[in-house]
């Protein structure tokens, strides 16, 4: 199988996401903010950490969660399925361009909202 090698960079897919309106950031899984606590002040947790992507069991595809953090004011199911539709395209098309198409499935957790003096 053509895809069997590939790998998938977590950054295509929280690029995507934060590109969307109405993200205002990506909230890591606990296990993350844990270890980002126990890290030096200065160093700042890569957006990737709110994106986890694994194999089928079966080794036929990917399943990517995506854990967001919304900005106050907007439609949080019209958010969400746009952050679905932009992360499976930009993977997709990702995949292409390494010639290892793929099936993609894509969950959206929406964490919280963010008040306007909350930070993501």
């Amino acid at each position: 199988m053509a895809g069997t090698g590939t790998t998938l960079p977590l950054g295509v897919a929280a690029e995507a996401a934060l590109a969307v309106p109405g993200v205002a950031g990506l909230q890591p899984r606990l296990a993350q903010r844990l270890a980002a606590a126990a890290r030096t002040a200065w160093q700042a947790v890569s957006p990737e950490t709110g994106v986890r992507a694994v194999r089928a069991p079966d080794g036929t595809g990917w399943h990517i969660e995506v854990r967001c953090v919304l900005a106050e004011g907007h439609r949080a199911l019209d958010i969400a399925r746009n952050v679905h539709d932009r992360v499976r395209t930009a993977v997709l098309s990702h995949l292409a361009t390494q010639d290892a198409p793929e099936p993609v499935t894509v969950a959206v957790t929406v964490i919280r909202i963010a008040g306007p003096h909350h930070e993501a």
